[in-house]
């Protein structure tokens, strides 16, 4: 049955609630870390990276998952907002809530074949340390910054959020300050520790991203997370509220650090790109660009990630490349910089293949420079001989 055809816009909505429920609780019975729930099809688990119908699970009818699919969008949206139109309008809502059993979830409610299916994906209990994270400790220190922006980038699904979730944390715990963050979905909840905590969602807590940001610098904050900046008046806000005494700190989709600092002034018109890396110069405190990749694991055991990546420190000389456009010599200023702290990618995914962390075929599809790859290697290679 379509909505279109069905009277009633929330269909079983009691009937919803106890499935969901018990939806949950049989994923985290079961440690599952994704949930997928399609029309006329048993409810599907990932356990250990293979996703599969639990024994004697029934198939869910088409109207329930979608009255499964509106209870969870209306959770994502403006008060007032109806959850079915939204869900027709846009075709997908995302979402983040919280089961009866304590655990996290993040949701994409969407339609397929003219049909609601929902995707969810089982968040992190607790926060973890860096060092548990397998992340630099000296990411740390962004934490302590008074103000300046921090960008984490990476692709989707590579522990962006997760990294800047542990660096709001460390700073919940180690600071008297006031942090806003702004997201969609709100993922991790942040409990008000030293620091006054609030959190608002995009589409539920407020219609943009930009908007939401603009209303946060009236809000007397000390530290603000932008969970994603896409499009060009959030970028300049954000610049904005870096450069008026705030700490930002925010996540790109970019594969490295000199494509995180391209992405960041190519949105903006050419006219203003000369003015733009000036104000970054300034403001641009580190880029980290960071991959989650297979990690070599013993035979029998289940498939585990490892955590790589690079940092860019802003230090004088950087800063100095990014205000005249000299991108193409970041690199070599990261490799240059390794007593400030600083390190390449093609670095650290040489350290963990000869620590036997991941397999050299796994480096290799990763990194965009092969050669310089394959160099580092034979550098940590003999470096391991001569102890």
């Amino acid at each position: 049955m379509s909505p279109a055809e069905n009277p009633n816009p929330v269909p079983g909505a009691r009937e919803a609630r106890a499935a969901l429920e018990r939806l949950f609780a049989a994923c985290e019975r079961a440690g599952a870390s994704d949930l997928h729930l399609s029309a006329d099809a048993p409810a599907r688990l990932r356990v250990q990276g293979r996703l599969a119908a639990p024994e004697g699970e029934p198939a869910l009818p088409a109207p329930l998952v979608h009255a499964v699919g509106l209870r969870l969008a209306a959770t994502s949206l403006l008060a007032g907002a109806p959850a079915e139109e939204a869900l027709l309008r846009a075709g997908a809502v995302d979402g983040a809530v919280t089961s009866p059993g304590g655990s996290r979830y993040r949701f994409n409610v969407f339609r397929e074949q003219g049909r609601t299916a929902v995707a969810m994906r089982r968040l992190d209990d607790r926060f973890r340390s860096l060092r548990e994270l397998g992340l630099p400790e000296r990411l740390a220190r962004f934490a302590a910054l008074p103000d300046g922006l921090v960008v984490v980038s990476g692709p989707t699904g590579s522990g962006k959020s997760t990294t800047l979730a542990t660096l709001i944390d460390e700073i919940n715990r180690t600071r008297d300050a006031h942090v806003v963050t702004i997201e969609d979905p709100v993922e991790y909840v942040h409990r008000s520790a030293r620091c006054l905590v609030a959190q608002r969602q995009v589409g539920r807590d407020a219609p943009t991203f930009n908007g939401a940001l603009v209303d946060a610098l009236r809000q007397d904050p000390d530290v603000v997370l932008v969970g994603e900046i896409r499009e060009l008046e959030t970028i300049r806000t954000a610049i904005t509220a870096a450069e008026t005494g705030h700490l930002v700190f925010t996540t790109l989709h970019a594969g490295d650090c000199v494509g995180a600092v391209e992405r960041l002034v190519s949105v903006f018109p050419a006219d203003e790109q000369a003015g733009v890396r000036r104000q970054l110069s300034l403001v641009l405190r580190g880029v980290f660009a960071q991959h989650l990749l297979p990690a070599v694991v013993p035979p029998g055991a289940p498939p585990a990630r490892v955590a790589c990546g690079e940092l860019m420190l802003v230090t004088a000389p950087v800063a100095n490349l990014i205000a005249t456009g000299r991108s193409a010599q970041l690199r070599s200023a990261m490799e240059m910089g390794g007593r400030d702290g600083m390190r390449t990618l093609e670095e650290d995914l040489a350290r963990l293949c000869a620590e036997g962390r991941i397999e050299e075929r796994v480096a290799l599809a990763t990194t965009r420079f092969p050669d310089l790859l394959r160099e580092r290697l034979r550098d940590a290679r003999l470096a391991d001989r001569s102890f």
